[in-house]
């Protein structure tokens, strides 16, 4: 029976949160642990991918300092990403071969995943061939950028719940100059529908992952004492 391991700590500094998830991937290469899905909010950061670009951040250190931003050079792949408070950050930390995925495939998976979401809402969201993500129209709603060692996946993706644009103001955002940002929020108020809450976007999210990857359960926990690396 295929079990998917959820942790919901909540609010995690971003590299509190990078020490576990190294102590994780660690643990699932060695197989001492099951596939894990982490879904989080990190304080406001700026995190720059392996090959990405220092001059994508427009702010300078005093006003990154003035406005509390953190920021991270780490391994993913891609470039400069936004991550704060209202933004649903995700870390599947799934032995994706086992599950019988390519690389390029588990990229689309999670793509999917984020795409029939988001259709729950009402929303109609897409791939870019031109670029990693899911996309509302010309605006980026998720970003996604990953490392993969081994065969086992970290990093993951960003989903736009009500996120505050002006953040995105101080990057290029993954690189990209001609294109925006949007949120779930903004989305569902040109819709005039309510805001879900984010326990309910969790759960829909997590069914989804369990529904795509084939898990038979869920086993869920929220303490952040739980998590190898945070305790």
């Amino acid at each position: 029976m295929k079990t998917l391991t959820l942790w919901t700590p909540g609010l995690v500094e971003y590299g509190k949160a990078w020490d576990a998830q190294k102590r994780i991937h660690a643990l699932r290469r060695e197989d001492k642990i099951g596939d894990t899905l982490i879904l989080l909010e990190h304080p406001h950061v700026y995190t720059i991918g392996r090959h990405g670009d220092r001059s994508n951040i427009l702010f300078d250190d005093e006003t990154l300092r003035e406005k509390g931003i953190s920021v991270y050079h780490i391994d993913r792949g891609g470039d400069v990403t936004y991550h704060g408070p209202g933004q649903l950050v995700g870390y599947p930390i799934f032995h994706y071969k086992n599950l019988g995925f390519s690389t390029r495939r588990f990229v689309h998976s999670i793509e999917e995943v984020m795409i029939i979401t988001l259709a729950r809402f009402g929303l109609t969201a897409k791939r870019d061939p031109l670029y990693p993500g899911v996309w509302i129209g010309s605006n980026k709603i998720c970003a996604i950028g990953l490392r993969v060692i081994d065969g086992v996946s970290m990093h993951g993706f960003a989903l736009n719940l009500r996120t505050d644009p002006a953040y995105f103001g101080g990057i290029i955002a993954c690189g990209i100059q001609d294109r925006g940002v949007t949120s779930l929020e903004m989305e569902m108020k040109k819709q005039g529908n309510p805001m879900p809450d984010q326990k309910t976007v969790i759960s829909e999210l997590t069914t989804t992952f369990k529904e795509v990857y084939g898990f038979h359960r869920i086993q869920s926990f929220s303490d952040k004492s739980s998590v190898p690396g945070l305790s």
